[in-house]
């Protein structure tokens, strides 16, 4: 499995460019020691998601997504939208829709389903946020960093903020929330953490 090399250009492409033929060449002298068929498939697959990512322009969105790995927040999204109404034509009027890609529809966590061979397509819930919110209360409610009387008071804080953290811990009215912050689409939600309450509760109910 030869490497295609990516072309060097200055900036952040040359760093990014570099990690991303240095990656595909480990891959490749796996490849040559791997003796599972099955195994020097997925090592292709591999190298061919990064030589995509290179080959289709997507370098900055792939660095992008590699900082905010380093931010404890919940997964990223695409999109965010008021209303199903709003999410369904965008998703309607989309040519290629972002196929298992996340997005905000009413501050709750959906997936993109699209089926390019049927154009099927439609947006299903997804419970991503309550495990994450989940695993932040699994040792007890993070304290809040800010205290608020009101949600408005609670919106004005976050909204007057030029570069707001990926997540912070808030308190509104005696409940806790979380005010995340997606960089990728300037995108500013605040999930109580009621919700993860609630994800216990169903738990229980199906026991």
């Amino acid at each position: 499995m030869s490497p295609s090399r990516a072309p060097h250009i200055g900036g952040v492409n040359m760093a990014i460019g570099d990690l991303i033929n240095n990656a595909v060449d480990l891959l490749g002298r796996i490849h040559e020691k791997t003796q599972s068929p099955e195994e020097q498939e997925l090592l292709h697959a591999a190298a061919d998601a990064l030589r995509f990512i290179w080959a289709t322009g997507l370098t900055y969105e792939f660095v992008d997504y590699r900082e905010s790995l380093t931010f404890e927040s919940p997964a990223p999204v695409v999109a965010a939208f008021k209303t199903r109404a709003e999410a369904d034509s965008w998703l309607a009027n989309t040519p290629k829709p972002p196929a298992m890609a996340y997005v905000l529809i009413a501050g709750e966590y959906h997936v993109v389903a699209y089926r390019r061979e049927s154009d099927w397509r439609t947006f299903l819930p997804h419970p991503t946020l309550e495990f994450y919110l989940e695993e932040m209360t699994k040792d007890g409610t993070p304290p809040a960093l800010a205290t608020f009387n009101t949600r408005e008071e609670a919106d004005n804080w976050f909204n007057n903020q030029t570069a707001p953290p990926a997540q912070t811990v808030i308190q509104i009215s005696g409940e806790h929330y979380l005010a995340v912050y997606y960089r990728n689409i300037n995108h500013r939600a605040m999930f109580p953490f009621s919700i993860a309450t609630r994800r216990h509760a169903k738990q229980k109910r199906g026991e």
